[in-house]
């Protein structure tokens, strides 16, 4: 027997499991679905129980073609007909960006529907979560999801902003409804909530379970920037004016609500919860509730926050701020990086020293991502207007 062949062969094939062990670091599991948020018909992107996604492209031409998400890079092997596929490690449930890169060119999966995120408009993929019964497409009555349009005098600029209004509204003339103001995270716009975040099939089944008052939800853009005159005048940003001045006086105007402060809220997600606690602070008269998801306004963390100071000693009375707002509510991943648990950390033990009364929720086995926020919602509507 020649065994020199046989071992040559052996070698080459070990190699090529190890190196692809290292890019999918253990035996895969050969249960893979569609994605539920593929685009009609199309069977990639996919997912396993493991929570692996696979991705599959026709791209003959390419010499490298890779699969990013998660930060990380996944090669993707092509066949006889110039069809790449492959697929990354597991991923955390919940919804994540991703996107293709072919030949240095990331590029969206043409296999999925398109979110705004990370700044651009891009793929998405959906892993199945245990708890995905709270934002599930039930039968049960559904509320209207619309888009507002109008004209900011302050930022000399046409704006949109997403307006969720609850089952009933159309036939109910006679009912007027509280109002929460919801706003997204860095680099995404008002269709994050509505679209990535379900936030309308999440109190769709609250408010059929009984679990939340029927309300209306609002979701703009917190990019609004006032243009500054000069050629080296960077654009102000005026979100708070904004929401002031213009989209509450604006709801209050076009919808059935109950304009004042103890039916109105107000939260956001990471730089939403910034901004949010910011208005809030500064508007104790029109808001009786706060909801700061993964994010509060001393970003980057200090190890103390000085409550005489910080946001212009709106925090050194704690009595006044539990009688103003008495829903707070903070909340964070278990898996969130660094500095969001610092940070809320820290805010956390200024809000302790000075007694000021707030709900703290952690989302189990998630990050900063929008699993964390679809769950934080579900529990701050459940506070909200009671």
């Amino acid at each position: 027997m020649n065994i020199k062949p046989i071992h040559a062969l052996l070698t080459v094939l070990l190699a090529s499991q190890i190196s692809f062990a290292q890019n999918t670091p253990s035996v895969v599991k050969e249960d893979f679905r569609p994605s539920s948020v593929n685009q009609p018909g199309k069977q990639y992107p996919q997912v396993n129980s493991e929570g692996r996604v696979r991705t599959s492209i026709t791209a003959p031409e390419a010499n490298k073609v890779q699969l990013d998400i998660g930060g990380v890079k996944y090669d993707l092997v092509k066949d006889a007909n110039g069809v790449w596929t492959g697929e990354s490690a597991p991923q955390d449930e919940g919804f994540h960006y991703y996107q293709l890169n072919i030949d240095g060119a990331s590029v969206p999966d043409p296999g999925t529907k398109y979110y705004y995120g990370a700044g651009r408009w891009g793929s998405g993929i959906e892993i199945p979560a245990p708890d995905q019964d709270i934002y599930a497409l039930k039968d049960v009555p559904h509320g209207l999801v619309s888009e507002v349009v109008y004209f900011s005098k302050i930022t000399q600029a046409w704006r949109c902003c997403i307006v969720y209004t609850p089952a009933g509204y159309e036939t109910n003339a006679n009912v007027r409804y509280p109002v929460l103001y919801l706003q997204h995270g860095s680099f995404e716009d008002e269709t994050g909530w509505s679209s990535q975040g379900k936030a309308n099939l999440i109190l769709d089944n609250l408010i059929a379970d009984k679990k939340a008052v029927p309300m209306i939800i609002v979701m703009d853009n917190g990019y609004a920037f006032k243009p500054q005159e000069g050629e080296n005048k960077k654009p102000l940003l005026v979100f708070e004016e904004v929401m002031m001045q213009e989209i509450i006086p604006m709801i209050d105007s076009r919808f059935r609500t109950i304009a004042d402060k103890r039916h109105r809220a107000i939260a956001g997600l990471s730089m939403g919860a910034n901004q949010t606690l910011r208005i809030a602070m500064n508007n104790l008269a029109a808001f009786s509730a706060y909801g700061g998801f993964s994010g509060t306004a001393n970003y980057p963390s200090a190890d103390e926050i000085d409550p005489v100071t910080f946001l212009d000693g709106k925090f050194a009375e704690g009595k006044a701020v539990n009688q103003q707002l008495p829903v707070f509510f903070l909340s964070l991943g278990t898996k969130e990086p660094n500095p969001f648990p610092g940070s809320v950390g820290a805010f956390r033990k200024m809000l302790d020293k000075q007694g000021i009364k707030y709900s703290f929720y952690e989302s189990p086995g998630t990050a900063h991502e929008w699993q964390t926020w679809r769950r934080s919602l579900y529990q701050f509507a459940q506070l909200l207007f009671k």
